[in-house]
């Protein structure tokens, strides 16, 4: 069988597609992955083939200058019936069609298309904001799967807007995304359909009980999240256990690569934490380390050291919410101390649904100084309740199909 990965360029939604690639590939199928020429490195750093399609996008340089955020204040978390009328979802969901999902797929709609009909894939996995790739999948006769990096937010707000969009006047019904899709579809002689948004079925790592609610009608496909966090050398002082209680910062790489600087005072963390009888490893880029001078004496600066090997080691985690750092974190059985930004996308919703599983703490950034932070801290390595919450997620994780299993799946799914 021959597996196309489609993903616009944005590295940490690949890379938590390598697990089923590889999966994919050990079962003896012929995968390729295809995304913009930015992304090559990554992917061929993983051991997978790649094929370049159309041209970079600019999403993260906009976002850098601050454009993207002026229009993209619709919050995809919202979930307060009162707040998502028609106007805000209509308003909302024409400005994220325009500023993030036109701007990622446009580019590579074309080529992605031609590279389908001539490669001739059986089955396209896709990640959940390309939505060039079940139209290249439905134009060269393909099977097709999203692959959900986090909570499917996607799939709710969609349901909620049609909801909406069905009890206007027929004169009024405006739908951004239908619109927009359907125009690019039909230049490859594909109708438009909801199975274009939200797949065939849908790959979803999140354990049951971190999940939205499921809207009625997709067909989720679960699969254990396998840590995946890149090219890795494990240092030898991280095979030497620790001799005090270990807590890992990591606050991610979006915000430094798209938001020029992080959305919390890390000079705040790490001086919280200097009260305790803990040693910090923080994993900072050295631009990032250069801002902070003189760091507390139980905290180690590291540049980079793979998260999937310093999370064991820790009693507690510091980290900005992300799905990989948080899903991490918790196969491994560590509580976490969740520093959200507000605005972005689903990180507070995981955030938050972490701490109502009392597996972590929520403390937004505006909140964040010595003493919240070291309070925080100390009860998440001290009192077993946050510790025993996260090995059981841990748990549910682990119970989950592994990548090897679901690739049997997605081989029915494909001959079906």
């Amino acid at each position: 069988m021959r597996v196309l990965i489609a993903t616009q360029a944005e590295r940490t939604h690949f890379l938590g597609l390598v697990p089923v690639a590889w999966a994919l590939r050990a079962a003896g199928h012929e995968v390729l992955v295809a995304s913009q020429p930015a992304l090559g490195p990554v992917v061929t750093g993983a051991g997978l083939p790649f094929a370049p399609v159309g041209r970079d996008h600019y999403f993260a340089r906009v976002s850098r200058d601050g454009l993207a955020d002026r229009h993209l204040d619709f919050d995809m978390a919202e979930d307060r019936d009162e707040v998502l009328t028609w106007e805000y979802l209509r308003e909302g969901y024409g400005k994220v069609v325009t500023w993030w999902w036109r701007m990622v797929n446009d580019p590579m709609f074309d080529d992605l298309v031609a590279l389908g009909r001539s490669w001739r894939p059986d089955l396209v996995v896709w990640e959940p904001s390309t939505y060039a790739a079940p139209v290249a999948a439905q134009a060269c006769g393909a099977a097709h799967v999203r692959h959900l990096w986090s909570v499917d937010l996607f799939t709710r707000v969609r349901r909620i807007f049609l909801r909406r969009w069905a009890e206007q006047p027929e004169a009024d019904r405006e739908d951004p995304l239908a619109d927009w899709l359907a125009g690019r579809a039909a230049r490859h002689g594909v109708e438009f359909s909801e199975t274009l948004v939200q797949g065939q079925a849908t790959i979803e790592q999140v354990p049951a009980s971190l999940r939205v609610p499921s809207p009625p009608g997709v067909d989720y496909l679960p699969m254990r999240y396998v840590p995946y966090n890149g090219r890795a050398v494990v240092p030898d002082w991280l095979r030497t256990p620790p001799e005090r209680p270990r807590v890992g910062l990591s606050l991610g790489t979006t915000a430094t690569l798209r938001l020029g600087g992080y959305t919390v005072d890390v000079t705040a963390l790490l001086e919280g934490l200097s009260e305790l009888d803990v040693e910090v490893v923080a994993t900072l880029p050295v631009h990032e380390q250069a801002k902070l001078g003189t760091v507390p004496g139980n905290v180690r600066l590291v540049d980079y050291v793979p998260l999937h090997a310093l999370a064991p080691t820790c009693d507690a985690m510091v980290t900005h919410g992300g799905p990989g750092t948080v899903l991490t974190g918790l196969a491994h059985g560590v509580p976490q101390l969740l520093v959200p930004h507000a605005r972005m996308f689903d990180i507070p919703v995981l955030s938050r649904l972490v701490e109502a599983q009392g597996a972590g703490t929520v403390l937004p950034p505006e909140q964040v100084d010595p003493d919240t932070v070291g309070a925080a801290v100390r009860t998440l390595v001290n009192e077993p309740g946050p510790a025993r919450a996260a090995r059981g997620l841990g748990r549910e994780i682990a119970a989950l199909p592994t990548p090897a299993q679901l690739a049997d799946t997605l081989t029915a799914l494909a001959r079906r």
